[in-house]
């Protein structure tokens, strides 16, 4: 088991005869605890990413495309709102992200065209939900009780929709979500394989190439943390 996994378990032991049943296991002479071990991240050259990007198609290879050039999470990207892009000022704003933390990140230009036009695409099916008497997206927090009739507009809804509609809470009312993180992971996976890459790569190492190439390309360590969201300049590092 992961050395977390085993920790939670001694805790757990540790809490339970302590205080429930009232008989502390004090000090436990001679348990060894089991150490993290630190791992060197993987990376993908420029090569690499270049070829896995040219074997995915679609809302998956924009997808791949804003977590390799803007260092987003995968969940960081799932869950974009329309009203996150900013198309004129290249940037990308995440709400709410590990932590309960926001940033500002950038939108590459390369990215800026293919995006203007999948956004039109998600305003007509937007356009087509509320035809259908759908259109809704599910609020964060206490928003739809603020905000009755934002979840109707076009900045709420999800950059990346999912493609079926579903109905929401008791109202009954159908609303769209984004798509699962499994999607752009299991497509991710194949490019991979397709381009015949032979690293234990999974999607997030799109967030560790975004940080290490921008590092080798001369940027300053400290903006890379700014974009990536790091509390700690040590995580950005381990991240390079």
């Amino acid at each position: 088991m992961a050395a977390s996994t085993q920790t939670q378990a001694l805790n757990a032991l540790v809490f339970l005869y302590g205080s429930v049943l009232h008989k502390p296991l004090g000090q436990m002479a001679g348990l060894k605890r089991v150490q993290h071990r630190h791992r060197v991240p993987v990376v993908l050259t420029q090569d690499e990413v270049r070829a896995i990007l040219g074997l995915m198609m679609g809302s998956c290879r924009l997808m791949a495309e804003l977590m390799y050039g803007a260092g987003l999470r995968v969940h960081e990207c799932v869950t974009l709102r329309v009203k996150d892009i900013d198309l004129s000022a290249h940037t990308i704003s995440i709400r709410n992200s590990k932590g309960s933390k926001d940033r500002t990140t950038v939108l590459p230009d390369l990215v800026a065209l293919p995006m203007q036009q999948h956004l039109l695409r998600v305003a007509t099916l937007h356009k087509e939900d509320l035809l259908r008497g759908a259109g809704l997206a599910p609020m964060p927090d206490a928003l739809a009780r603020r905000y009755p009739a934002a979840s109707a507009s076009l900045a709420w809804q999800y950059v990346f929709p999912s493609s079926v509609l579903r109905s929401w809470g008791t109202s009954g009312r159908l609303v769209r979500w984004h798509v699962s993180d499994s999607t752009i992971q299991r497509t991710f996976k194949q490019a991979i394989a397709g381009a015949e890459i032979r690293k234990h790569a999974s999607v997030h190492c799109l967030r560790h190439s975004f940080a290490t190439h921008l590092l080798a390309s001369g940027t300053d360590i400290r903006t890379i943390q700014l974009l990536l969201g790091h509390r700690s300049l040590q995580t950005t590092m381990i991240y390079t």
